[in-house]
């Protein structure tokens, strides 16, 4: 199972998220909610060095199927957008029954 736990602040605006684990819906190579979730998460983390001026704080293993991700700072309104765009994506895929059980998405304030 993919763990996702993203984490907000008070002002309920996404700072960060962590992704850890491995899908197992199929084989490796094969496996379409892994492939997803890093073409999320990734494509995310891009967007915010090539669009904002927001920095951040990355950490990855790519073995162990882990992202750590946090923005410096204020988060600027681009960076909100495109961490809510992602989130929408991750959702999507936690509410189909044919993807639930190989997702966890949750949410902690920071």
């Amino acid at each position: 199972m993919v763990d996702i736990i993203i984490y907000k602040n008070e002002k309920n605006e996404c700072v960060g998220f962590d992704s850890f684990g491995h899908a197992g819906f199929a084989e490796e190579g094969q496996d379409i909610v892994c492939a997803a979730v890093s073409i999320l998460t990734i494509n995310t983390i891009n967007a915010i060095e090539t669009f904002t001026k927001n920095e951040a704080d990355i950490e990855t293993d790519e073995e162990q199927g882990m992202i750590r991700y946090r923005v410096k700072g204020e988060p600027a309104k681009e960076t909100i957008l495109l961490l809510e765009t992602m989130i929408l994506g991750l959702q999507t895929m936690v509410d189909d029954e044919n993807y639930e059980e190989y997702i966890d998405l949750t949410f902690e304030e920071v």
